[in-house]
């Protein structure tokens, strides 16, 4: 069967006149749709999806003055010298052998700014009497009990305890006395000159005992090792804390009140990370250690109040109950708020009833306001793709006063995140012990807003705290 030309024609007109009758029909039912309810479609910006990132790091300087009571340096005294303190086997040089016995535990006390070493000794001695002349000359020994004074000056040099003694006193249990040719005879004006000639000797020892027992830098390298070892702050929101230490100073050693004090102060690097454990880099090596006359008295640490984008949508999405967002006749309720991070900003949906049905997105920059402790969001907009259908379907949602209502609400408060940061730091400034004898302790003040960093994870915001801390050490092995 053949179609003619005037058969042809009329079917064109015929199809044309159909489509411009579903066009128009397309149209009114896009406009009623418009006026009353719109189903809306758009496409989800989806989430950036990174690794574990690295939000902080920074120097910061933590003061730390350190305490060491004489009793501790008493205590490591005692260790270092247990049995002979004193060893001369030498009889020709000065016509005298003797050997020193510590008898009962040194004990240290302070005097006008300086220690006093009282040491509990036994004595022997083997004296050389009489002249060479025809062999008339004899030898005695002699067994001594009694208690030697020092007094010593104390000094911090390159982290040892370095002290300069000298034999204040000798105090004998009994007079010594030996019997020559069945008499009596004292001798202790034989003996004391006789120590007396050693008197540097004996000081050098218990100066060398002292600053071998007292050389504080293995002390604070392996304080530094574990305060190196990274510690979760939150297991909700898998925070870790991570110290990287760079330069140790020190300042001069003071001794009053049986204590001797000196300043300590740590330039290091701070890291707090969300997601796996992070490695530890501490390497004692790389620690430089300086001498200084004075530090600064305070001490800056970085905390992160973390934010999950759960507990973020949830309190927001309470901020919009109740509310309606009307332009004319036109209106919508937010049920929910969903956010997540992308690209440097946060995505927030918002799942809508009303005269539209459906989600529509926006992107804004997060920021914080110091004064109501609150996270809001700068620079909303809507995404590109939810504009193009609010272009076609509900220009009024555009509205800069309907986008200023809904960035008023987007909004939450921090304050109990900050005050959680600051207590997740408070169990190491509480009698803290990073090893066995050594004690930290210390106040953290007024929390200062820094920065706010966006990860896949949650919403960080930086927080500076200033306190102070002191390290004590008393009891270590």
């Amino acid at each position: 069967m053949s179609i003619t030309t005037s058969s042809y024609l009329n079917l064109h007109i015929q199809m044309k006149f159909l489509l411009q009758c579903a066009a128009s029909i397309l149209a009114i039912l896009t406009f009623f749709g418009c006026s009353t309810t719109s189903k809306i479609a758009t496409l989800k910006p989806e989430p950036s999806n990174t690794n574990d990132v690295v939000y902080k790091n920074t120097t910061s300087f933590v003061n730390m003055p350190m305490n060491i009571s004489l009793k501790e340096i008493e205590n490591q005294l005692n260790k270092s010298l247990v049995d002979v303190v004193y060893d001369d086997n030498n009889l020709e040089d000065d016509k005298t052998e003797m050997k020193i016995w510590k008898t009962a535990p040194i004990k240290l006390l302070e005097k006008n700014g300086k220690i006093q070493s009282v040491l509990p000794l036994k004595i022997w001695a083997k004296i050389k009497y009489g002249t060479d002349f025809m062999g008339l000359n004899d030898t005695r020994e002699i067994n001594l009990n009694g208690t030697i004074t020092l007094l010593s000056s104390v000094k911090l040099s390159n982290w040892k305890l370095n002290t300069v003694s000298s034999i204040e006193d000798f105090e004998w249990s009994e007079s010594p006395s030996i019997v020559v040719a069945g008499k009596n005879v004292p001798i202790t004006y034989i003996i004391n000159p006789t120590l007396s000639i050693f008197k540097s000797k004996i000081a050098k020892k218990i100066d060398d005992a002292i600053e071998k027992s007292c050389d504080f830098k293995p002390y604070v390298l392996d304080v530094l090792d574990k305060l190196s070892t990274p510690f979760e702050t939150s297991p909700t929101y898998e925070t870790w804390f991570k110290l990287m230490p760079n330069e140790v100073y020190v300042t001069d050693a003071l001794l009053s009140k049986n204590t001797i004090s000196m300043n300590l102060g740590l330039k290091c690097g701070m890291q707090t990370m969300v997601g796996n454990q992070p490695k530890k880099t501490f390497d004692k090596n790389d620690i430089s250690f300086k001498t200084v006359s004075k530090m600064p008295d305070k001490t800056t640490a970085s905390i992160a109040a973390v934010s999950s984008y759960e507990s973020a949508s949830r309190i927001i999405t309470k901020n919009f109950q109740g509310k309606e967002f009307a332009s004319g006749k036109r209106k919508i309720t937010v049920q929910k708020v969903d956010l997540w991070g992308k690209d440097g900003k946060i995505i927030i949906a918002l799942d809508m009833v009303g005269s539209i049905n459906g989600s529509i997105y926006l992107s804004g920059v997060p920021s914080y306001n110091s004064i109501t402790k609150e996270i809001y969001f700068e620079n909303m907009d809507y995404v590109l793709d939810t504009k193009g259908v609010l272009t076609r379907t509900a220009n009024w949602l555009l509205q800069g006063i309907i986008l200023k209502k809904i960035q008023e609400n987007c909004r939450y408060s921090i304050k109990e995140n900050l005050e959680e940061g600051k207590k997740s730091l408070a169990p190491y400034l509480s009698n803290y012990s990073p090893m066995k004898g050594v004690f930290v302790n210390g106040i953290l003040n007024d929390l200062d807003f820094e920065k706010i960093e966006i990860t896949n994870q949650a919403i960080i915001a930086f927080i500076t705290a200033n306190g102070t801390m002191n390290v004590t050490i008393d009891g270590m092995d």
